[in-house]
């Protein structure tokens, strides 16, 4: 955790970069899996704990932004909590961690926003993403649930910060990344053949608990690659799968989170056939990541990755025409389908709870409607401090191709027939997560293998253990 004077400065930045209010940020709470004791791993609010450093359920804070002054709500532990759940720390100890000066029960926090509202102070809260979240703001504001209104001043108060990652920031998030290296490498020498998907996601997550972590999102380890958030089954790996791994974690004390995507030739090979997709999909992502820099429009990032995606795709027969073309056209989101990244941070799609168009695009840029380019999360200029995953995929997805050869569509430059050669292939992408710098970028974290001769070695070395 950061020192408590981290935690204040970031308040006081808020504070003034909004008018007269009171600022309301909701902690989570535990959420019930089966029955009420049953509990989901928990998982703190992200903006609660940019703020706040707490990662405890059951807290609020409110901020006065007219005097700095921050109040922190939260009740005492009662016998049976400690019963079933140890010691725990007290409302005044976590606020002397968060450098909060005021402490409150739960339920002084609707007599505070009361207070506000009857004195004609706005109160600002920011979206809720979880139903208890909703209920509870609706009875703070007075108002019904569905009529619960988030402040646009807040939002972009918190998105203009919370997107600029101090280095004490970008440390944590290379924490998590020197973890995720382990996880993949550990793919990777799980990946041969006997072994089922199950078991190399098990061993994966096994690495990142092992460091008192956990996974920043559901792990994708999955010879299903041509589908984008295929989770692992019981399929037996056979020599000759690709298997593709797309896991993170989270910097154990801070949360901070990474997400790496590697490809394992199950049995450590490549055929030319993959090696030729594998060094498309590499190509474009190298070319994607020399494009980042301050200043450069992540969705130009994006087009440089389509372009060396539909150029490696025409070398191997399955579009033809100019590349420049194709991607105008949008002829080659047939193979890569999902936008080149999103922005990293306390949530591993940093602050997509606020708005995705808000986050990536803002007034800077606007959102395509074309197949593929339309679900690239980020489009605005990058600046210093920003965290961004560069992820390029080409994918053989069946649905999608039968769906488009029906249609006849870009029959101009898609070669269907052989397109349907491929079908059974899976699916390729090459993710890191990249720090954009006052001259340029760096890949943030230990290099994990990704040339194909390093990959192949790392695989090789699993079957030799």
């Amino acid at each position: 955790m950061f020192s408590s004077a981290t935690f204040s400065d970031r308040r006081a930045a808020l504070a003034d970069a909004l008018d007269d209010g009171l600022v309301v940020l909701l902690g989570n709470e535990e959420s019930a899996m089966g029955y009420a004791s049953n509990l989901y791993p928990f998982r703190q609010d992200a903006s609660f704990r940019y703020y706040t450093g707490l990662n405890a359920p059951g807290l609020a804070v409110a901020l006065d932004t007219a005097t700095g002054e921050t109040t922190l709500y939260g009740r005492e532990a009662s016998l049976e909590d400690r019963v079933w759940n140890g010691d725990v720390d007290s409302p005044e100890t976590l606020a002397a961690l968060a450098g909060i000066e005021h402490v409150a029960g739960p339920e002084a926090l609707a007599d505070a926003t009361a207070a506000a509202r009857a004195s004609g102070r706005p109160v600002h809260v920011l979206p809720p993403y979880r139903d208890r979240q909703r209920l509870r703001l609706a009875d703070l504001l007075g108002v019904a649930p569905g009529a619960v209104e988030p402040s646009p001043t807040l939002i972009d108060a918190v998105i203009a910060q919370r997107l600029v990652k101090t280095d004490a920031e970008v440390g944590e998030i290379e924490r998590a990344v020197e973890i995720a290296a382990e996880m993949h490498l550990t793919a990777m020498w799980m990946a041969q053949p006997g072994a089922t998907e199950y078991e190399v996601a098990a061993a994966l997550e096994a690495s990142a608990y092992s460091h008192g972590s956990y996974p920043s999102f559901p792990s994708i380890v999955s010879t299903r690659g041509e589908v984008a958030h295929h989770t692992a089954s019981g399929h037996v790996l056979a020599e000759g799968d690709l298997l593709l791994h797309d896991a993170g974690c989270v910097a154990p004390e801070t949360g901070y989170s990474s997400d790496i995507t590697r490809v394992s030739p199950v049995g450590g090979a490549f055929s030319d056939r993959q090696l030729g997709v594998y060094q498309t999909v590499l190509d474009a992502q190298l070319a994607a990541i020399e494009a980042s820099a301050p200043g450069v429009a992540y969705r130009d990032v994006h087009d440089v990755a389509s372009r060396h995606v539909a150029d490696g795709l025409v070398g191997l027969g399955l579009l033809r025409g100019d590349p420049a073309d194709i991607v105008d056209a949008g002829a080659h989101a047939l193979f890569f389908t999902h936008g080149l990244g999103h922005a990293m941070g306390l949530d591993v799609h940093d602050m997509e709870g606020l708005g995705e168009d808000r986050v990536g695009y803002a007034d800077e840029a606007t959102r395509s409607d074309q197949f593929g380019t339309k679900y690239l999360r980020f489009g605005r200029a990058l600046r210093p401090g920003y965290v961004m995953t560069v992820e390029p995929g080409v994918y053989f997805n069946a649905a999608l191709l039968e769906q488009w050869r029906a249609e006849n569509r870009h029959a101009d430059f898609v070669d269907y027939d052989e397109a349907e050669r491929w079908v059974g292939f899976g699916g390729v992408r090459l993710e890191d997560d990249v720090l954009i710098t006052d001259d340029g970028h760096r890949v943030l974290g230990p290099e994990i293998p990704k040339e194909p001769a390093d990959v192949e070695a790392a695989v090789q070395s699993g079957a030799e253990v």
